[in-house]
């Protein structure tokens, strides 16, 4: 209702919002809506490092001897890299993982003896997790800011040229394709774990 004659109470009106105040509300917003659907993932999603461990087994489940390594010793997965205890590093760690693996393990020089249904189905669920983890962090963000020998990022390319390394060392034969087989299957245990991390 409307103020009698003479009053000195006064209705004070909101402050039109700003374009600077609208970003500020909607970026917040966006990253609400993010942190809810990256804690809140699909069953599909938890059940993806089991699915993808079956699906490894079933591309090759008839294994090759082992290679003869001479100078050319096989790669191992950096210890360093489960140490991320900050949720947004260890999703980017285990982003950049999922993406070495998915081009590692798309590569037109893969054995011929392996089944390519389940290689195929394997390329898609990669494809799609790592959709959802680009979904769940901030596309400007820097999440290695560190330099030196312990960055995360410098860590994992260095990993995935030495498994590169490894295949063109073996002339890319049966036999050090199982071995890269047998790292993926540890960098899948290593991404579950640190997808807790990040969910924590």
């Amino acid at each position: 209702s409307a103020s009698p004659p003479g009053s000195t109470h006064s209705h004070t009106m909101p402050a039109p919002a700003t374009p600077h105040t609208r970003l500020g509300l909607l970026l917040l917003l966006t990253a609400l809506a993010t942190g809810l659907a990256c804690h809140h993932q699909p069953a599909r999603d938890a059940t993806f490092p089991w699915r993808s461990l079956q699906l490894l087994q079933a591309m090759a489940p008839s294994p090759t001897p082992p290679c003869h390594h001479h100078h050319h010793h096989p790669p191992l997965f950096p210890d360093t890299l489960l140490h991320s205890t900050h949720p947004q590093q260890a999703a980017d760690t285990a982003l950049r993982i999922l993406q070495h693996l998915f081009n590692t393990l798309s590569s037109p020089s893969t054995p011929q003896h392996w089944h390519n249904h389940p290689r195929q189905q394997l390329l898609n669920g990669l494809q799609h997790r790592i959709q959802r983890l680009q979904h769940c962090l901030p596309h400007n963000a820097t999440l290695f800011p560190q330099q030196g020998p312990r960055n995360p990022l410098l860590t994992i390319n260095k990993y995935f040229r030495h498994i590169h390394h490894f295949l063109r060392a073996h002339n890319h034969s049966a036999c050090a394709w199982d071995h890269v087989r047998l790292e993926a299957r540890l960098c899948f245990q290593h991404v579950h774990n640190l997808t807790r991390t990040a969910r924590s």
